[in-house]
């Protein structure tokens, strides 16, 4: 056997567990030049402590939470990733659920270790994977996939909104990366996500869509397209000091656009207007939601009109 011929270094070992969060595979102790005899040897005089059949802590038994990932995906074998739920952990895109830390291996592994989910995948591409922090796991959009219809939707936006925010994949990218992975369920629900929230109207159907709802809400007819304060706005009543904006892009707004909405709220709060801001999903999905924060800001600025029930 090859690792009869190696002599083995402790420095190896220990700067190899290093990278791996303190783990380390007894295939891995093989291919560093130690014989079964020794790697027994060290399990009994405390020097590796097995977490899982074949995988070690060196040194002692505490594992942290990265260490803990790394061992199952040892366990699995050298073509295993950390996924799903399990995944977005590592990514901090979402929360690991307790029915165990998930791996994705390729369909040929019949493994099943306790205390591990395995996903047998037909295809798993070097596109699908990476490494992070020194762990296999999926792509962050694989990832993002994978979770998609175990989540509320309410949860999956979170986990896009956690991606863009860490610079892992933004909606216009992701939306590009769903092109090539067509066939898996979970691409369907993160487009249909993803229309929802990078949903645009134009001005004119923005307009048709909004003003029944201001007019639901006990609101007299608006000015559009108004200068106030040095910023066109898209909806204002004057008699009343409230200024309604509508975003396109939920999502993703590049920093300066994201100064100048921040300056353009503050600018109308410090003259005393009273500003809110929609995205157009809202208005086009949400309608009963925009109704009901417009009708409670109207009262709160004493307009008078009663509010109509149909916003149809």
């Amino acid at each position: 056997m090859g690792y009869q011929s190696l002599q083995p270094s402790p420095a190896d070992v220990w700067a190899l567990a290093a990278r791996q969060h303190g783990v380390i595979a007894r295939a891995q102790l093989l291919d560093l030049g130690f014989s079964p005899k020794a790697i027994k040897h060290r399990i009994a005089n405390g020097r590796l402590h097995p977490v899982r059949r074949g995988v070690y802590a060196l040194g002692r038994p505490e594992l942290t939470r990265y260490g803990r990932w790394m061992a199952a995906v040892l366990r699995c074998g050298p073509d295993a990733v950390l996924s799903h739920a399990s995944a977005a952990a590592l990514w901090e895109i979402g929360t690991e659920r307790s029915i165990g830390i998930q791996i994705s291996v390729p369909a040929d592994v019949v493994r099943r270790p306790p205390g591990i989910v395995v996903h047998r995948r037909a295809e798993l591409t070097s596109e699908d994977t990476t490494r992070h922090l020194g762990i296999p796991v999926t792509t962050p959009v694989c990832t993002l996939v994978d979770i998609a219809l175990r989540l509320t939707r309410a949860q999956l936006e979170a986990a896009i909104n956690e991606a863009d925010k860490h610079d892992l994949a933004d909606p216009q990218t992701l939306r590009s990366a769903l092109g090539a992975m067509a066939g898996s369920p979970g691409v369907v629900v993160l487009r249909e996500t993803l229309d929802r929230r990078t949903f645009t109207l134009t001005d004119s159907e923005l307009e048709r869509r909004f003003l029944p709802i201001a007019r639901a809400a006990g609101l007299p007819p608006p000015e559009t397209g108004r200068d106030v304060k040095g910023f066109k706005v898209d909806f204002y009543w004057p008699g009343l000091g409230l200024v309604v904006e509508t975003d396109g892009l939920r999502y993703h707004r590049t920093p300066a656009q994201q100064a100048r909405d921040r300056l353009r709220d503050q600018t109308h709060v410090a003259t005393g207007l009273t500003p809110l801001r929609f995205t157009h999903a809202q208005v086009q999905f949400e309608p009963d939601h925009v109704r009901a924060t417009l009708t409670a800001v109207a009262h709160r600025l004493g307009c008078a009109t009663t509010p109509l029930k149909d916003i149809r």
